[in-house]
């Protein structure tokens, strides 16, 4: 058998995380409208399942930190929803020049309107309403709902926030990083 002497180029990684307040009530609107979930019982059920791992894809905490452990790879493009938000001009050029793009004015201007919340949601192809309502049912709600950065605010009591803020310092203490969303 013959070896050969170059390894398979690694895969480029576009890593996209969000604050995980705003996950959270994201998820729990998505969990209502998809079909293969159980419908949540209450927000408050959903967020103490969210914080114990016990959603279906499991733990945010352990899926965030599996991927940050490749933060320092040259394959690896991190970036938080919260930027794209704040600056999805700066942050298509910084995603283009990661892929090895180098895009004109006029096409960065493109992917900006095409990639802006208001643009996604109008799209069939991005919004989910072309799916059967046997898989998701859009009389539930929209798939892309607001599209907001700090909506947990409007979902979470006082309580209900100082719990995750506890759990989240915990299970994030080792990952060295900060967060757009993280308290100083």
């Amino acid at each position: 058998m013959m070896m050969s002497s170059t390894s398979p180029t690694p895969s480029l990684v576009i890593y996209t995380l969000r604050d995980p307040r705003d996950v959270v009530v994201s998820y729990y609107y998505f969990s209502k409208m998809c079909n293969s979930y159980e419908d949540p019982m209450s927000f408050e059920q959903f967020l103490r399942d969210f914080l114990n791992g016990e959603l279906p894809h499991g733990s945010w905490f352990e899926h965030v930190q599996g991927w940050m452990e490749m933060k320092d790879q040259d394959n690896f493009f991190f970036i938080t929803y919260e930027e794209l938000k704040q600056d999805l001009q700066g942050s298509m050029r910084r995603i283009c020049q990661f892929l090895g793009q180098d895009l004109d004015d006029d096409a960065v201007s493109s992917v900006v309107r095409n990639a802006s919340f208001s643009a996604m949601r109008e799209n069939p192809m991005c919004s989910s309403v072309l799916l059967p309502a046997d898989i998701m049912d859009q009389t539930k709600g929209q798939f892309l709902r607001k599209g907001i950065c700090g909506d947990w605010k409007n979902h979470f009591t006082v309580a209900q926030s100082e719990t995750f803020d506890r759990i989240y310092q915990e299970r994030m203490q080792g990952l060295n990083m900060a967060f757009p969303w993280d308290r100083h």
